[in-house]
């Protein structure tokens, strides 16, 4: 049923990726706004859940590619973009297996979708920057790279009262000097890298994709994903029982690295 779900999702799935080739429980905030007069039939709004703010682990790295290699922890990051049905069934599975993952993401994604704002972190998952378009930001002069952080790290702030927990750049794996001193200047003291490219944004096929994740992957790492992908989100089940039977599991980044 997955597989033929992600499948009909998939028709309506943008185009993510981060291959330049193809072109822990933060507080509630109540949004504002008044009662009604009488008081009936209307129910109180909804808390929403705050993003926690950047995290910041004196002694590491300002680019970080792993977490501790003496531990059982391993971090699933998503770069967020897609279907939204598509990210929703591929969070409800990491629920279901008790694990928690990172969403970067992308800003115009969050203009679009500013619903999966909150459907990620009331899953208890973690929100980050992915940058604002997803253009390929260490190439831009430092006036745009630099919007294109603080855009984002905007749009998050609207949404969830913080600018997320990390940065992560858009198109690259690691990100330039230049790229690491404006996101430190958004407010972002490390960028997020990652030691495990899963290669989903090529549309392997979910079989593929496990393989690639499950070969390379150990304690400490951090892996790079894709929402919008049906192969991820079909490959996400036997990726946790693989973890699983390794005696590792799927925490957020920041828990990972506290």
């Amino acid at each position: 049923m997955l597989r033929a779900a992600a499948s009909a999702a998939a028709a309506g799935a943008l185009v993510t990726g981060c291959d330049p080739h193809r072109a822990d429980d933060p507080g509630a905030v109540r949004p504002a706004g008044r009662p009604s007069a009488s008081g009936a039939g209307h129910a109180p709004p909804a808390p929403v859940r705050a993003a926690r703010p950047p995290t910041r682990v004196p002694g590491l790295p300002v680019q970080i590619e792993n977490g501790p290699r003496n531990g059982r922890a391993v971090a699933l990051t998503f770069h967020g973009r897609g279907d939204p049905k598509m990210a929703t069934a591929l969070l409800g599975e990491a629920e279901r297996a008790g694990a928690k993952v990172t969403v970067l993401a992308v800003g115009d994604w969050l203009d679009e979708q500013p619903a999966m704002a909150r459907r990620i972190l009331d899953g208890g998952h973690e929100l980050g920057n992915h940058t604002l378009h997803h253009r390929n930001i260490c190439a831009l002069p430092a006036a745009e790279a630099y919007a294109e952080i603080s855009g984002c790290a905007d749009r998050l702030r609207k949404l969830t009262g913080t600018i997320g927990s990390w940065f992560r750049p858009s198109q690259t794996r690691r990100a330039t000097p230049l790229v690491t001193q404006l996101a430190r200047k958004a407010g972002y003291p490390h960028v997020l890298s990652y030691d495990v490219d899963s290669l989903d944004a090529n549309d392997p096929g979910a079989a593929a994709v496990q393989r690639t994740v499950l070969d390379s992957v150990g304690p400490g790492s951090v892996v790079s994903l894709h929402l919008g992908h049906a192969g991820t989100v079909a490959a996400l089940p036997p990726i946790l029982d693989g973890l699983r039977r390794r005696g590792l599991r799927a925490v957020t980044t920041t828990e990972l690295v506290t």
